[in-house]
């Protein structure tokens, strides 16, 4: 009998224009992993994306009143419920968005425990990709979550690139991080191990699973 629980995706984009790049590497990643997971495995997917443009302004009075509004304590809810997050945000000033920060500078500091979080970027020019390993992994590591190995940055060019023997493209980076947060999500390592882990578990259980993405970062 299949579990009739949908898994739930969520993509938060700090992408400030409309239509923005951010907004578009989250689509595509989030449609990434909806299709990975579509292919593994029975459960429904259902995919959000929370625009932090539009609530740009109840961020700012949460930080001042200590309050949320609604519809910003709805996304930061949905973020903390999902089974599996996209972070992207833009470069700016070779960090991430002030938006950006603001908002998971909300969100409670052991509510990602845990939790797989891919995390992208975008940019004018290749030479901020760093902004991944310097900035957003170490955010997401001191909320406890578990960073995927893969990360994901598209520079203006990288945009309608194929990639060369070298290198590879946007769209298979999309696909390799998307399939790894699928693997997450449904229990599986990115190397292909089991992770049999249910409610009975209890906290504990999530400390190997951290620990092994860890490894496989490390090499």
């Amino acid at each position: 009998m299949f579990a009739t629980t949908p898994l739930t995706i969520v993509a938060v984009s700090a992408g400030l224009s409309s239509p923005s790049s951010t907004r578009l590497l989250a689509d595509r990643l989030a449609e990434a992993a909806r299709e990975r997971l579509a292919v593994d495995q029975d459960r429904r997917v259902e995919v959000r994306v929370v625009e932090l443009r539009d609530l740009a302004v109840d961020i700012a009075n949460h930080l001042v009143t200590g309050f949320p509004p609604a519809g910003l304590k709805e996304a930061i809810d949905a973020v903390t419920a999902a089974d599996g997050l996209i972070a992207v945000s833009p470069v700016f000033t070779a960090s991430y968005s002030g938006l950006f920060k603001s908002f998971f500078d909300l969100v409670d500091n052991t509510a990602l425990t845990g939790k797989p979080v891919l995390i992208a970027a975008t940019g004018g020019t290749p030479r901020h990709s760093l902004v991944l390993e310097h900035a957003m992994r170490p955010l997401f590591a001191y909320l406890r979550a578990v960073v995927l190995p893969t990360s994901v940055y598209a520079a203006s060019e990288d945009w309608g690139s194929s990639g060369d023997e070298y290198t590879e493209g946007l769209p298979s980076r999309i696909r390799r991080a998307g399939g790894e947060l699928a693997s997450a999500v449904t229990g599986r390592t990115v190397s292909g191990a089991s992770r049999a882990l249910t409610l009975d578990d209890g906290e504990d259980a999530v400390v190997p699973f951290a620990q092994q993405l860890a490894d496989l970062r490390v090499r």
